[in-house]
This record gives structure tokens, C-alpha cells and sequence, in this order.
């Protein structure tokens, strides 16, 4: 009886067996059914989605052009080999197993240090990348610590191995087949400025974005390429304008983790283009003959609407310098050079000297000083300060009486100290307001200086002083406090020039977007005399006239004469100080045509040593040449190298050869003018404005000293290896020879 039970049991055990492998089939069966057939299409998304790599395609900039369409910047392509960090590290995991590691301390959120580890870049590029490179004889050295702080902070985004091949070096990358994960050749659009020098304190130049992590669509890509961005004047200003939007990349990978190249490509679209108000033919006239002396600035305004249209700096540099990047040597020598060609000397602030006398001439008239006389006799005298006029520090001698257009004419210094302590500090700062002195125009350029327009008040605040009857003195010839750019002044020029109006300085003309349309920026106007001032056309005409007698009846300015434009204009030079050396500031204003003006303009050398003498001929060659332009005159606009600077004292400048044609084609002048300067402001140095950094390029270190030895394949394992028994040293492959080698240790900040 006990056997036939045992068969019974038997049978249902193998009848259990059975039931549970046939269901068990079926359930692998609906299994398969539903990964197969009911998902098919989520896993082969899944599945190209894992093949395939978007790249963001950084933006393309509009171009910026002069009022006549002339361009100044465009683009132009920039080849470059890049890599793609993430996909470098896998593809060495793939081929040889765990990757090198490297040990850095770095803080957190909080700012405490921890240690921590991750792939050394460096030697997996030096491993597996560079040898190929070498092969191909296209290899160069570079900065191991800029790829190490690369792949710390900016994974997303490609490291550039280099950049700006010539197109042999491009086509050889291009033709031979790298085999090489994460390494790809790229080209993108970078900036061109196309007459180097010619502009480039107005146009600025451009860089990429610092703090990648925080831009708003870096979560759409595998990898980002920025767009590069503004970092100062037009580019800086105009940069949501002229930045276009991106497009996107998709490249296709292999089995093996390499990039086989784009499956497709969405164009990006241009940004707009700004024409500007400036005239490039008189920009390039203007900064031609700046390049007479080594520092010096000047600003070109058609007084009509306030529009500038010329504004050149020297010493100066050349923008295309920093592109693609500028290298670690090169940028230091430019930002701590002397004589500062990064600084834009138009908007920088200076004491203005005797063109000051403007300002307060028309101060003087709301106060009905129109007919008011003021005898010179070589100085004036205010508490125990004796306060010289020019003449008498210079020949010994006197002005005698002087009416306001003898005393413009004559630059009398003692004239002013009078008139203006008539007139009263509330009345030239009231009318240096309606001037726009004191305070930044808000023109589209980066570190505009606001100049200083003093005031008893602004005295008391700043240094907890009384105001005296000898700084209103010093006030109303431009020195002591008083702190103007050669913008203001200029804008002084163009608003006498005009009859009264002044006008709010602009340098955007139009923009025009990529669809045709264009926005025409219109002109603002500040303020005006007669209204805000109560100053009436013939008071103002006044101070025309004596501008006039300034250049053409034997005044200070008389060699600011055009042949065949009458030319009206105002000297100045003031004391200035650099390092504790006396470094004077040689003045010239101007309007011309005088009936029917054009030109208004500002002119400030550096180191010279009299308006008259320095000045007034540059800003002579300026109004001649630019007004020429009218009868058929070519200046022969072509590039320009950097206006190199010098600290020579210059006595006079002199424009001998004149291509001016035909038909268009020695005297008292005031020096320095003598007022008293503590010893504190003669021993001050020049503040330099903060100056945003470009791309800079570190210089190639020599980390690969050691002898370089390949990475071992990893080798792959069998179904029989479960069976044999691991390495104690190796459970993931056996480890390439250099992580045999000590860890190396970095601190970051």
C-alpha cells in the first residue's frame, strides 16, 4: 500500500512542476509581449535617445554699423577642437575600467573645506587622447589646471583644446577619422572688428557668460555652448539686441561611445544689427590726428540733435585681440600698461581749466552781468590767498578792463575770479545742471565718469568744509573741485552752438531687427537755457561771439583756424598732476560752421602744455577734414593699429601736409592756469575704472613631464571567470599603470 501512495505523490510534485514552468513560460511570454510590442515604441525612444548628443549652438550676434551702413563688426567662423568631458570619462570606463582618480579639497555651500575625489581629466586625456593627436602631428600643449577647473565646475559645457585653427589645420582634423570618444571639431562665429583699432572704446568687446549654472535653458542640452555676451560699451549696452537666438546640434554615437557626427541641425537665428550715430569716416579722421600726441581724447557732436559722431581715445588697443580669447600674458601687459589704453579718456573726468569759462559766462549773464567790467591787473586777492591771472605768471603783465566776449577772447583769469563771485556758485551750478555737468548722460557706454559740479553743500558732505569766496573763484576758471569729461564739455560746445538747447548725447541711431524692420532711436533734449535758464538769444550770442573772437580776432585759439570756416572756440589748460609729476591738461572747444553750425566737438591732451598750442591744431584738423567730406574729401577709411601711448610733454602740434582739397582747404595763448593745489592732489594717482574681463587664455603648462605610459585595455571576461577566483587588487578590470603612481592632492577655492 505505501508504493502506490509514493507514485501519487511523485505524480502531483511533477504535475506541480509542470503547471509552475508553463505558467512561468507564459508569464515571460506576456512578459515579452509587453516590452516588445506594448512598449516598443517608449524603448526605442529610449534607446535612440541614448545614441544621440544635443549641443546648443551658441547665438549669432547682429553686426554693428556706422550711421551710413558702413560695418565695423561683423563675424567671422572660428574652427576649434573641442572636448566633451562626461563622454571622455565613459568612453575610458568603457575601454579600460575604473578611471584614474584624483583627491582636491574644495568648499561647499556653506564655505567649510571637505575632501573629496574625482576622474583626473588630465590623465585620461594625456592617456587616450593626446597620443592620437601627436599621430597626427596636430597636437599642443595646454593648461592641465584650466581642465581640471573645467571639468569641476562647467561638465556641460565642451572644453576647448584649441581654438582659431587655420583651415590646413582644420581640413586635417576634418579628413582623418579620430576614433576619439568626445572629441569633436566645431566651428562657431565669433566677432570680427574690421578696422582693428578704429572705434574700439565705443564698440567694447565680448566673452563668455561666467556663471554657466545659472543660465535659464542649460537643463534642455547634454551640452552647452554658451552664447559669448557684452562686457563693455555698445556690446555691453546693446547685447539683448545684437544677441540672436540658439540653435541646437544633434550628433550621433556610436557602440563605442564616439561621435560619428550631426544627425541634424537647427540653425540659430541672428540677433539684430545697431547702426550707430557715429560717422566712421569721422572717427577715423579723429582718431588719425589724435595719434599726433600720446594721450589724449576728443568727442565729434552734431549739434542739432545731440548725436555723436566721433569719439576717439588714445592710447588705444585692438578688440580682435581678444578674440577668441586673450592670452594670460597679453591681457596683463594691456590692463596694467601706463599709460592705460583700456581707459576711455572721452567719458573720464578731468579738471577742464578755462573751457570751464563757458559754463560760467552763461551763469554770469542770468544774473544780468551782460554788460559787467572787471579790471585785470595780474590777480585778485581772496582772504590771505593771492590768485594770479595767466598773464602775469607767464609775461608779467595785465588785461586791463575787460568786457565778457574781450575776457573769453583773452582767457583773462581774473576776469572770471570776479564775474563768477558776482554771478554766485548757485548760479553756475544751476546752469552747469541745465549742462549736464555733475552727473553721467547715460550714454550707452560702461565707466561714464559723473565729473564733479562742487557746491557749498557738496563740499559740507564730502569734506565737512565751508565754501569761500576763492573756491567760487577757482570754480569759475575750472579747477579746484571741478571734474568734467570731454563729453560734458563737448556737449557745452554743441549747446552754445545751437542757441541753448542741450541735448541728451546719443550713440544708437536705429536697430534693425532680422525680419527688415527697423526702431530709429529719436533725439532727447535735457534742457534748455532760455527756459530753465531765462537766458535770451542775444545773451547767449554773447558767448558765441567771444568763442568767435577766441579763433579769429587774435585771441588764444587762433590756431584753430579752417580756411574758409569760421570756426568759434574756447582754450584751456589745467594743472593736473600724475605720480606727483606735473602732467597738464591741454583744452580746446569748438563749433563751426559759426553761422550755421555742424560740428561741436571737445579736445583734451594729456601732458600739454597749452590749449592753443596742442589742442586747438587737432581740433582744427578734425572740423577741416570733416567738413570736407561735403566737397567730395576722402579720407581713405582703412584699419587702424592701437594708438601707442607716452607720457612726453608735448609744447605743440603741428599738421603740415594738408589732403584737404583746394576749395576747402604765432599768437598769445593762456598757460596753466595758476591756482592753489594742496600737496595731497598733486601726489594723487589717477583712479583706473574697473575693467570687465574678457576670455583670457592661461598659458600651457608643462605637466607632462613624466614618460607616458598607454592604459591597458580591459580584458574582457568570459562566463567561466564567475568560477575563478578575483584578484585581491583589481574587482573591475585590470587597472592602467599610471594609477599605480602617488594621488595627487589640490586645493580649490
Amino acid at each position: 500500500m505505501a508504493r502506490p501512495k509514493k507514485s501519487s505523490v511523485l505524480d502531483f510534485r511533477i504535475l506541480f512542476l509542470a503547471v509552475f514552468i508553463l505558467a512561468s513560460l507564459f508569464a515571460i511570454g506576456v512578459r515579452l509581449w509587453f516590452v516588445q510590442v506594448r512598449m516598443a515604441d517608449f524603448y526605442r525612444g529610449r534607446i535612440q535617445s541614448s545614441s544621440e548628443v544635443t549641443v546648443r549652438i551658441p547665438s549669432i550676434r547682429g553686426e554693428i554699423r556706422d550711421r551710413n551702413g558702413i560695418p565695423l563688426v561683423t563675424n567671422r567662423p572660428s574652427y576649434e577642437v573641442d572636448f566633451y568631458l562626461p563622454d571622455l570619462v565613459s568612453g575610458y570606463k568603457k575601454q579600460y575600467g575604473q578611471p584614474p582618480m584624483v583627491e582636491f579639497r574644495a568648499k561647499d555651500a556653506n564655505g567649510m573645506l571637505h575632501d573629496r575625489k574625482e576622474a583626473d581629466i588630465v590623465q585620461i586625456v594625456d592617456q587616450t587622447i593626446i597620443p592620437r593627436l601627436e599621430e597626427l602631428k596636430v597636437a599642443e600643449p595646454y593648461n592641465s589646471q584650466r581642465l581640471r577647473t573645467h571639468y569641476r565646475n562647467n561638465t556641460l559645457v565642451p572644453f576647448t583644446y584649441r581654438e582659431d585653427l587655420d583651415f590646413a589645420t582644420f581640413s586635417k582634423f576634418a579628413e582623418k577619422d579620430l576614433g576619439l570618444p568626445g572629441v569633436q571639431v566645431n566651428v562657431r562665429p565669433v566677432r570680427k572688428y574690421l578696422y582693428n583699432a578704429l572705434g574700439a572704446h565705443l564698440l567694447g568687446y565680448v566673452g563668455t557668460a561666467r556663471d554657466i549654472n545659472k543660465l535659464a535653458d542649460i537643463k534642455d542640452f547634454n551640452f552647452y555652448e554658451p552664447d559669448v555676451q557684452g562686457k563693455t560699451n555698445v556690446e555691453f549696452y546693446l547685447d539683448d539686441a545684437l544677441r540672436g537666438k540658439p540653435g541646437k546640434r544633434i550628433l550621433k554615437k556610436n557602440a563605442k561611445n564616439q561621435l560619428e557626427g550631426e544627425k541634424e541641425i537647427i540653425q540659430p537665428t541672428p540677433g539684430a544689427n545697431v547702426y550707430l550715430t557715429i560717422d566712421a569716416r569721422i572717427q577715423y579722421i579723429t582718431e588719425r590726428a589724435l595719434r599726433a600726441v600720446g594721450r589724449a581724447a576728443a568727442v565729434v557732436i552734431d549739434p542739432n540733435n545731440g548725436q555723436i559722431l566721433a569719439m576717439g581715445s588714445v592710447p588705444s588697443y585692438d578688440p580682435n585681440k581678444f578674440i577668441p580669447a586673450i592670452s594670460a600674458r597679453d591681457w596683463a601687459a594691456l590692463k596694467d600698461a601706463d599709460a592705460d589704453p583700456l581707459t576711455n579718456r572721452a567719458i573720464s573726468a578731468y579738471a577742464p581749466g578755462s573751457t570751464y569759462k563757458i559754463a560760467t559766462s552763461l551763469a554770469g549773464l542770468t544774473r544780468g552781468l551782460a554788460k559787467a567790467v572787471f579790471t585785470c591787473n595780474g590777480g585778485v586777492t581772496y582772504g590771505n590767498t593771492y590768485m594770479r591771472c595767466w598773464i602775469q605768471a607767464e609775461h608779467g603783465g595785465t588785461h586791463g578792463p575787460q568786457t565778457l566776449t574781450e575776457a573769453i577772447k583773452n582767457s583773462c583769469d581774473a576776469f572770471f575770479y570776479q564775474y563768477g563771485n558776482a554771478a554766485g556758485i548757485d548760479a553756475i551750478d544751476a546752469v552747469g545742471k541745465s549742462l549736464g555737468l555733475g552727473e553721467a548722460s547715460g550714454i550707452e557706454l560702461t565707466n561714464e565718469a559723473s565729473g564733479i559740479l562742487p557746491s557749498p553743500e557738496w563740499l559740507r558732505t564730502t569734506h565737512n568744509g565751508r565754501w569761500s569766496q576763492g573756491q567760487t573763484a577757482n570754480s569759475s576758471i575750472g579747477q579746484g573741485y571741478v571734474l568734467a569729461t570731454p563729453l560734458q564739455m563737448a556737449m557745452i560746445a554743441a549747446t552754445v552752438a545751437n542757441g541753448g538747447t542741450s541735448y541728451q548725447p546719443s550713440l544708437v541711431y536705429q536697430i534693425q531687427e532680422p525680419d527688415g524692420t527697423s526702431v530709429r532711436r529719436p533725439g532727447k533734449i535735457r534742457g534748455d537755457l532760455t527756459k530753465m535758464n531765462h537766458l535770451t538769444p542775444d545773451q547767449i550770442e554773447i558767448v558765441r561771439k567771444g568763442m568767435w573772437r577766441v579763433v579769429n580776432d587774435s585771441g588764444t585759439g587762433a590756431r584753430a583756424k579752417v580756411p574758409g570756416v569760421m570756426v568759434a572756440g574756447k582754450t584751456g589748460t589745467a594743472q593736473a598732476w600724475t605720480d606727483g609729476k606735473k602732467d597738464d591738461n591741454a583744452w580746446f572747444i569748438a563749433f563751426a560752421p559759426y553761422d550755421h553750425p555742424k560740428l561741436a566737438l571737445a579736445v583734451i591732451v594729456q601732458g600739454g602744455k597749452a590749449g592753443g598750442e596742442v589742442a586747438a591744431p587737432i581740433a582744427a584738423k578734425i572740423i577741416e577734414e570733416s567738413l570736407a567730406l561735403e566737397h567730395g574729401y576722402d579720407p581713405d577709411l582703412k584699419p587702424l593699429d592701437p594708438g601707442i601711448g607716452n607720457f612726453k610733454s608735448v609744447d605743440r602740434v603741428d599738421f603740415k601736409n594738408s589732403s584737404v582739397p583746394a576749395q576747402f582747404a604765432s599768437t598769445d595763448d593762456e598757460t596753466t592756469d595758476d591756482t592753489s593745489v594742496d600737496e595731497e592732489t598733486k601726489h594723487s594717482k589717477t583712479s583706473r575704472p574697473e575693467i570687465a574681463e574678457p576670455d583670457i587664455r592661461p598659458d600651457a603648462d608643462n605637466h607632462r613631464v613624466a614618460p607616458r605610459t598607454e592604459p591597458t585595455p580591459e580584458k574582457r571576461r568570459s562566463f567561466f571567470d564567475f568560477f575563478r577566483r578575483k584578484p585581491n587588487n583589481d574587482s573591475q578590470g585590470q587597472q592602467p599603470p599610471q594609477q599605480q603612481q602617488k594621488k595627487h592632492h589640490f586645493l580649490f577655492f
